[in-house]
């Protein structure tokens, strides 16, 4: 199976499991590592009130919660086998430096203090830092704003939440 036919697949199988345990998908990817394939999916749990209404507020999973959602997933995958070849399941909470990777990622940390790393340092330096450290203040789709620096895309090697203590 495609790549893509794989994650339309995931993202088919899923949706009505996290909807109804109150799961958000944070990222899913199907990549080789060394000499072995990973499927790992990411996901964060919704928080709910007394009432066991969802608040929108996004929590990490715990291990239970893998485990709940490796042990659903194996078992979809067992049944339709989709993947030709060997892999390795793992399942995740994002972290508290959870790496920015989509549109929507990028969307919901405006505001919060983030680590990039740069392919090369910025403005043509030969010199410069290749990790800079700050707010995300904004994000179009081409360029990330981190305090007054406007950084293009294609010079970003990796955004994500800075762990301060």
């Amino acid at each position: 199976m495609a790549k893509a036919d794989l994650m339309e697949f995931l993202n088919r199988t899923l949706g009505p499991f996290f909807e109804e345990n109150g799961y958000s998908l944070w990222y899913q990817e199907f990549v080789k590592e060394g000499k072995d394939w990973t499927l790992r999916i990411t996901a964060e749990k919704a928080e709910t009130d007394a009432d066991g209404n969802r608040t929108g507020t996004l929590i990490p999973v715990d291990t239970d919660d893998c485990e709940k959602i490796s042990r659903y997933l194996s078992a979809k995958l067992d049944e339709a086998d989709p993947i030709e070849q060997n892999y390795i399941l793992e399942v995740s909470s994002p972290g508290m430096d959870r790496e920015l990777r989509t549109p929507e990622h990028f969307r919901r940390m405006i505001g919060e203090t983030v680590d990039v790393s740069l392919y090369r340092p910025l403005n043509g330096e030969k010199k410069g830092p290749k990790l800079l450290t700050g707010v995300l203040r904004s994000f179009d789709g081409k360029t990330i704003t981190v305090d007054d620096t406007e950084i293009p895309l294609d010079s970003v090697a990796k955004v994500a939440l800075n762990v301060g203590f």
